[in-house]
């Protein structure tokens, strides 16, 4: 079984930085699709960042509009942890973010792409 487990959430003012690790066990990530998402209060849980290999093509990497440029996923698979660096963080970033993994060979956006999610950790953006 595979658990996931956020953590470096807080309170950080608007400009700031937090970069959030997800670390793994059970299984190893380095052939794993690894996804970050959030869930702010009173809305949908939405997709922020995906990384896979792909092979000799290297890494695929996705970044939902809203976090593009200041968001970066990666991972250390040495390590079995894949990070989200978030920069110049404004209010509208205040959500529960969330971990996710799959084992399978396709990118998703979509949270029901993903078998395996950590309980999340809080990341507040005062203004």
């Amino acid at each position: 079984q595979v658990q996931l487990v956020e953590s470096g959430g807080g309170l950080v003012q608007a400009g700031g930085s937090l970069r959030l690790s997800c670390a793994a066990s059970g299984r190893t990530l380095s052939a794993a699709v690894m996804a970050w998402f959030r869930q702010a209060p009173g809305k949908e849980r939405e997709f922020v960042a995906a990384m896979r290999w792909s092979g000799i093509t290297g890494f695929e990497i996705r970044y939902a509009d809203s976090v593009k440029g200041r968001f970066t996923i990666s991972r250390d698979n040495a390590k079995n942890m894949a990070y989200l660096q978030m920069n110049s963080l404004k209010p509208e970033d205040t959500a529960v973010y969330y971990c996710a993994a799959n084992f399978g060979v396709l990118l998703y956006t979509n949270e029901n792409g993903y078998d395996y999610w950590g309980q999340g950790t809080q990341v507040t953006v005062a203004s």
